[in-house]
């Protein structure tokens, strides 16, 4: 007997339509990758061929496969750097970050000329091996002030924050309780600048009243007098790195009156004045590097220069005259080391001034391992300058000899890396990203322009604020910018995709300070407020 087929099986209806027919997947095509570092150029292993449809996790564990070197594997983010376009320079972004998979982000975009039969050269750049919470929302409210806030700072360790104001006092707060812990009375102007000594043991301020003064943050008493000497307003402030001194750091001050002033605060004397400027100091640097290792002072004034001072006697090195405009912001790629110290992501605190000055000399040497010391100026002229001033410490002394070959030659005249251009209004502040990869600066012009920390190239504009942009600042991983300003919001930008990852909305005027530290974020403005 004939064996009987089973009758067809019957449709499937939903709702009195028939299951439409499954769509099969369309065919990923495979693409030819080759993996170099973003540093220096070089391949990390060799040309692999891959499906397009990798996703990112899975490319960070190949390069972490592939890679010669030991030890735990390296979060790593990658991105294909775009051709420059053909009608000249544009504000567009100059490379694209890969976040899903390269056929999601760069095959399947019709604005980027890239095909399947290309060779795709992907940048490969280590990332922080911690990852910062982004802030979502406002904890707390705290008010005080009786005057709009002018400046706010964490301390190195994160366990203290500080903040000066128009009502002439600074005030520490309580960062466990989120409450005002002490008020610092003294100053007879407002308190226009605050900075912490690397170790926290003591908090510097810089007032209208030209006076600068030094606190001890556990008490909140005053250390000794107002050290006095400016005959204007203070602008600035910064401490000598503690890899250069742990026990005894010194202080220099920047004022209006054209003066930098290098403070003794164990004897509260001035060791020496530096007067070079034409016209107000309005930004001063304390760097680590200089000739022979031994530091370095910049200095940005309304006289269209930067000076480059020895802190050791206060000799000038150099005198950068690019700017056509006041210069008004100053920014090291060494600045979070140098702010932070001996204190890192792993809480551990140093018991002596020698270990703590050992620790801090690991960390400021672990950043220059792949780039010198760098400078950028930022001026009312609507650009920026990243200079080298002084040779890599670990580096080849090649370029550094090429370089002062060079500015003999010119005069003298030390050449800038590059010339950051694209803001159409004032430049309002520079900040280098903690691992010294990114610069990102602050405009007028409402938006925020981030570049390349080691070669000045341009990479993308940041655009969401419909005011001037007055500050910035990093997480500590390199991964979130904050940008506060005039449209009385702070936003949080994702550095990769460029975009804003979140508004913080709450102000109810100007944002005028903003400072990051391990997932806290403080601001205060115009509406006397510090919001956390």
């Amino acid at each position: 007997m004939a064996a009987l087929l089973p009758p067809p099986k019957r449709a499937k209806l939903y709702h009195g339509i028939p299951e439409p027919a499954k769509i099969a997947p369309a065919p990923v095509p495979n693409i030819v990758v080759q993996f170099v570092a973003e540093d220096d150029g070089k391949s990390l292993a060799p040309a692999v061929q891959l499906p397009a449809n990798v996703s990112r996790e899975d490319l960070e564990l190949l390069v972490n496969r592939l890679s010669t070197k030991d030890g735990d594997p390296t979060p790593f983010s990658f991105y294909i750097a775009l051709p420059p376009p053909k009608d000249g320079p544009s504000s567009a972004p100059t490379r694209v970050t890969i976040s899903k998979s390269i056929d999601a982000d760069v095959l399947s975009n019709p604005n980027y000329d890239f095909t399947a039969e290309d060779k795709f050269t992907v940048y490969c750049s280590p990332q922080a091996v911690f990852k910062v919470r982004p802030a979502t929302r406002c904890s707390s409210s705290l008010s005080g002030h009786s005057a709009p806030i002018l400046c706010a700072a964490f301390s190195p360790t994160g366990a203290h924050l500080a903040t000066g104001s128009g009502d002439c006092t600074a005030r520490l707060w309580d960062l466990a309780s989120e409450t005002p812990s002490h008020t610092l009375a003294g100053h007879r102007g407002w308190v226009l600048c605050l900075e912490w000594e690397g170790r926290a043991r003591r908090l510097a301020t810089g007032g209208h009243d030209g006076h600068v003064r030094l606190w001890d943050p556990a008490t909140g008493a005053p250390v000794g007098d107002a050290m006095r000497g400016h005959a204007k307003w203070v602008t600035s402030l910064a401490w000598e790195p503690i890899h250069l001194d742990a026990a005894n750091p010194r202080l220099a001050s920047a004022s209006k009156d054209g003066t930098v002033r290098v403070w003794n605060p164990a004897t509260r004397r001035v060791e020496y004045c530096l007067g070079g400027h034409a016209a107000s100091v309005n930004c001063v640097k304390w760097g680590g590097g200089g000739v022979g290792g031994k530091g370095a002072l910049f200095t940005a004034s309304s006289d269209r220069t930067v000076k480059v001072w020895d802190p050791n006697g206060g000799k000038l090195l150099h005198t950068l005259k690019d700017h056509a405009h006041w210069v008004t912001t100053l920014a090291l790629n060494t600045d979070f080391v140098l702010r932070t110290g001996p204190y890192d992501h792993t809480s551990k605190k140093p018991s002596s001034d020698e270990e703590a000055q050992s620790l801090a000399l690991a960390r400021y040497n672990a950043v220059l391992s792949t780039s010198p010391e760098l400078l950028v100026s930022g001026s009312d002229d609507h650009t920026l300058f990243l200079w080298s001033l002084f040779p890599s410490r670990t580096g080849s002394s090649a370029l550094s000899e090429q370089a002062r070959d060079e500015a003999t030659e010119r005069g003298g005249k030390l050449k800038p890396i590059g010339r950051l251009t694209g803001h159409q209004k004032q430049v309002a502040h520079v900040a280098f990203s903690p691992d010294g990869r990114w610069a990102a600066s602050a405009s007028w012009d409402s938006s925020v322009r981030v570049w390349d920390g080691r070669t000045g190239k341009f990479v993308a504009t940041l655009r969401g604020h419909v005011g001037a942009v007055y500050r910035l600042t990093w997480s500590a991983d390199s991964r979130l910018l904050v940008s506060a300003s005039k449209d009385s919001t702070l936003k949080v930008w994702d550095l990769k995709t460029y975009k804003i990852k979140t508004d913080l909305p709450g102000h109810t005027d100007e944002v005028y300070c903003v400072d990051f530290v391990a997932d806290k974020l403080v601001s205060g403005g115009r509406d006397r407020l510090v919001k956390m």
